[in-house]
């Protein structure tokens, strides 16, 4: 399998901090107007820009911002080669590590993912039997002393 998952969904827009030519490449620096997508992307990874799928080259989460490079050929066939500094982009970010973010909050879970999750019911089954075998259960209940 190779590629990303993309739906055509825009999840935000992202302004052009950069664009910087290299040889026939040019390189986009791009800033997304909601930070939190930049959880999902990863260097050398995929995103979505103006409906075009392309690898990100550089990812900083702390500044909030990311990187593509297009070689010519790219640059002739998509729109987003056109665009100057201050020119905005629509952003889809790969779906996969949305899935992948929501199974995880699902099996570790809590109250965000609507119930207990393996990690918190784990967590009570080893106190319960630790207050078991030293016999503290009878004398405590959800963490207060019994008087």
């Amino acid at each position: 399998m190779g590629g990303h998952f993309v739906q055509g969904h825009v999840d935000t827009i992202a302004t052009i901090l950069t664009v910087i030519p290299d040889g026939d490449a040019i390189t986009f620096r791009l800033q997304p107007r909601d930070g939190e997508v930049l959880r999902y992307v990863v260097e050398k990874g995929f995103i979505t820009l103006d409906g075009a799928s392309l690898t990100v080259t550089a990812v900083d989460d702390e500044e909030g911002w990311l990187e593509i490079m297009l070689i010519l050929y790219t640059q002739e066939k998509i729109v987003t080669a056109a665009k100057k500094v201050g020119d905005k982009v629509n952003v889809e970010v790969d779906m996969t590590g949305k899935y992948v973010e929501k199974h995880v909050a699902a099996y570790f879970g809590g109250k965000e993912t609507g119930g207990s999750g393996i990690l918190e019911k784990m967590v009570k089954a080893m106190v319960d039997e630790q207050l078991a075998a030293s016999g503290l259960a009878k004398r405590h209940h959800f963490g207060l002393q019994e008087g």
